[in-house]
């Protein structure tokens, strides 16, 4: 029977593309933004942030921070990648988010399961004229500066679609990229297959979640329960598949809070369902919504004993925003201990 074997979560921010000298860019982006959401529920400017809040975390931006950072994130991101080469799975099942690179307004399923063979990346680089270099290198980073094609699991996806629709899980199903330059596969995606799989081809099957774009954001306590009946759906299947289960995004951002992150890393460290079922919708939105993609994913792998993980807290600016980066492995090969 197939199983699965390993659990990976990690962040995949545009920071994790490039060196510290460009975080500071995109602080620059954070006080330009005027739509700041925090885990309240509120939606602040950045002025306003700074006005409540103060600039606590003034050290904290400093390059020289920053940089200690940077570095701690491209170890843990080595690490996920020596623990999915380590467990030398045959399918590699992602879950993440969809950001209108292969869904649009047209059409947005609250959850997808891509049955196509071969994964077609969007290539946002050949069309955007004069695009920043943290951009650019973060497209590159992304798998998405050209229509690179990855390996899909088209048979196994089709096998486990039908399992999970029996187990009363609605799924919306593609199977093909018609032309990538209108849509197809965006960054929660070709991240994982550019970092983590350091160039191997191994198959992927991408299910993708709308957690972005109301009114059919999928609810937490539904993401964990799929993600059990997924971890039920892949048991079911004969072929002796092994798989790995990725969550792809998260966490907090872009106001960083590190309660809420260590949170859902605590609840996935011991197992705490109910803590995963019942986070508030409030503190998951805009790019904070990708923590649902963790929460599902936790429900697949479940049974499997965690390992290792980081937290690695970046705060841009003196106000306090930024993005809660994330990395753990469960189950595999046995990756250590800190």
């Amino acid at each position: 029977m197939a199983e699965i074997v390993l659990g990976i979560g990690t962040s995949h921010s545009p920071l994790l593309t490039f060196e510290a000298e460009m975080w500071l860019e995109r602080a620059e982006e954070d006080r330009r933004n005027e739509a700041l959401t925090l885990s309240d529920g509120r939606t602040l400017t950045y002025d306003a942030l700074l006005a409540e809040r103060g600039p606590v975390r003034g050290e904290e931006s400093g390059k020289a921070h920053l940089s200690r950072q940077a570095d701690r994130t491209q170890a843990a991101l080595t690490r996920l990648a020596d623990a999915i080469e380590a467990a030398d799975p045959d399918i590699v099942l992602v879950v993440g988010d969809d950001q209108e690179e292969l869904f649009g307004p047209s059409n947005t399923p609250s959850i997808a399961i891509y049955c196509g063979a071969e994964i077609v990346m969007r290539p946002l680089g050949e069309h955007l004229l004069a695009p920043p270099d943290w951009m650019r290198q973060a497209l590159t980073g992304y798998a998405m500066d050209t229509a690179h094609r990855f390996p899909g699991a088209a048979d196994f996806a089709l096998a486990l679609a039908e399992r999970l629709m029996d187990d009363e899980v609605d799924l919306g199903i593609c199977a093909t990229v018609e032309d990538p330059d209108r849509s197809a596969f965006g960054h929660a995606f070709g991240f994982i297959a550019q970092r983590l799989l350091k160039g191997r081809r191994v198959p992927m099957l991408p299910l993708l979640l709308n957690t972005y774009y109301p009114p059919n954001v999928i609810r937490p306590g539904r993401c964990y329960d799929i993600g059990k009946k997924l971890a039920k759906a892949v048991a079911g299947l004969p072929g002796g598949e092994r798989v790995a289960v990725v969550a792809s995004g998260g966490l907090s951002h872009f106001v960083t809070d590190p309660e809420l992150d260590l949170g859902v890393l605590d609840a996935l460290r011991t197992g705490d369902a109910e803590w995963l079922r019942s986070v508030p919708m409030a503190a998951l939105r805009a790019g904070s919504s990708e923590i649902l993609c963790w929460v599902l994913a936790g429900g697949a792998f479940a049974h499997l004993a965690h390992r290792w993980s980081d937290y690695v807290p970046v705060f841009r600016t003196p106000a306090g925003t930024g993005i809660g980066l994330g990395f753990g492995i469960w189950g595999g090969a046995k990756a250590g201990t800190g």
